[in-house]
């Protein structure tokens, strides 16, 4: 579980002296408190932007704090009810009385300091290792951009230092690639078609993610490469860069290519797939270097039957290690598809083609993945998403440009005669498509 404390613990170290609590004190102050990362310090921090998961995590702290030692009010109320005291209760106060609270001094710059605190703040509790990242790089301009669009440009302002302008223009940048990433928000059972690009992802996860893609969008090869950025201007810049991918990914933007969440983000039982998110942001990036989205465009409509019918990345993703290291593989393979497609090759035997090269020649074709064989007469989760999937996706409208499947809400209405060719805005001449396909690919 995520401390309410932790992301301010090491904001800043200006004292040559600097006390520090160790990780039962900081339990401590959770229980005094009673958050547990869902109560009043917790919803201040994260502008009242607490995850289900959270909550629930906190509840089931909360009950075990409460059955095994009991509530710091249970504690205070001892003073308002002397004569029905639980003698347990009683020895546990006077022990919390004769106890005192440990400190540790460390000697030297501010430097020593933190070290020191994040040695001892990986004991008993360990940091994650995305905030443990971030902590060590809170002032460079990917960590405070990650940051931001974690928290959607609200909570604590870890950008506080810059000017009011700055200040405001980071908040909007990242309120709106929060959105467009993460929004509208995934529910479960699947009941809908307009999904986020990235679904539900835990706290750890999801700011893995938002970091991983700020410093993807900005060819950042570690995290401190930038060095600090004192004025913001830098911070700016990254988040102007990943707002042009997002847009490009879906959005209403006249750039943007419409990809539709299933399609490029699900498998067919509706789970996330990081390692396509990955692998479709690096391939963004090699479409706009070599200027190769016309060419998408005209295989398009096979492009997708080919990676939905033949879903390839989660095998790529495991022979590679992770989601983030396939990335450039995952990239390679979408890159292979459009090629084939180009070269008249037939959608059914793309994936045969691809598989008989070198360089993916340790893929397998199988069909799609089923939800799992079970004895009980209810429907899973995973099955009521997967037959919803199934029957609605064949439904979904179609670019009358490409014939690429559209978003449920970001399309654009085109013209089928030109306006400047004399054409009219009656219902005969319009037609929907990609905002990409209407505004670029079309003239």
């Amino acid at each position: 579980m995520q401390s309410p404390l932790r992301p301010e613990r090491a904001h800043d170290y200006s004292s040559a002296k600097y006390p520090q609590l160790d990780n039962p004190q900081l339990g401590l102050i959770a229980w005094i408190n009673d958050d547990y990362g869902d109560g009043k310090i917790s919803k201040e921090f994260y502008d009242g932007d607490i995850t289900e998961e959270q909550k629930n995590a906190a509840q089931e702290v909360r009950k075990l704090i409460k059955t095994s030692i009991g509530s710091y009010k249970d504690y205070q109320s001892l003073t308002q009810n002397r004569g029905q005291v639980d003698q347990k209760f009683l020895d546990r106060a006077r022990n919390l009385g004769a106890l005192g609270i440990q400190l540790q001094w460390v000697e030297g710059n501010s430097e020593k300091a933190e070290a020191s605190f994040f040695k001892i703040n990986q004991k008993a509790a360990p940091i994650g290792e995305t905030e443990m990242r971030l902590l060590q790089a809170r002032k460079t301009p990917n960590g405070v951009a990650a940051r931001a669009i974690m928290r959607s440009g609200n909570g604590h302002k870890y950008w506080s230092d810059f000017s009011q302008e700055k200040q405001d223009e980071i908040e909007q940048l990242a309120q709106e690639i929060h959105q467009l990433i993460f929004e509208p928000k995934l529910k479960n059972p699947i009941k809908t078609l307009d999904l986020p690009i990235v679904g539900s992802l835990s706290v750890p996860e999801k700011l893995e993610v938002i970091l991983e893609f700020v410093n993807m969008v900005n060819s950042i090869e570690f995290d401190e490469q930038l060095g600090d950025d004192p004025t913001g201007d830098k911070t700016v810049e990254l988040l102007k860069n990943c707002k042009k991918v997002v847009q490009r990914i879906n959005s209403n933007h006249p750039s943007s290519l419409g990809l539709h969440p299933i399609i490029y983000f699900y498998n067919s039982t509706g789970k996330p797939k990081i390692g396509s998110f990955y692998g479709i942001v690096t391939l963004m990036l090699h479409l706009e270097k070599n200027k190769y989205f016309s060419k998408f465009i005209e295989v398009r409509k096979d492009f997708e039957w080919v990676i939905w019918q033949d879903d390839m990345v989660p095998q790529i993703v495991s022979k590679n290690g992770n989601a983030l290291k396939a990335r450039d593989k995952v990239k390679d393979f979408y890159i292979k598809v459009i090629e084939k497609l180009l070269q008249g090759i037939d959608k059914k035997s793309v994936i045969k083609e691809i598989i008989a090269e070198k360089g993916f020649e340790t893929l397998k074709t199988k069909t799609k993945s089923n939800t799992s064989d079970t004895q009980t007469k209810e429907f899973s989760r995973e099955t009521k998403a997967a037959a919803f999937i199934r029957d609605a996706l064949p439904g979904s409208p179609r670019c009358k440009i490409c014939g690429g499947c559209l978003p449920t809400r970001l399309n654009s209405i085109d013209h089928i005669k030109r306006k400047a060719d004399g054409g009219l805005g009656t219902l005969e001449n319009a037609q929907l498509t990609h905002p990409y396909c209407n505004t670029t690919y079309k003239n």
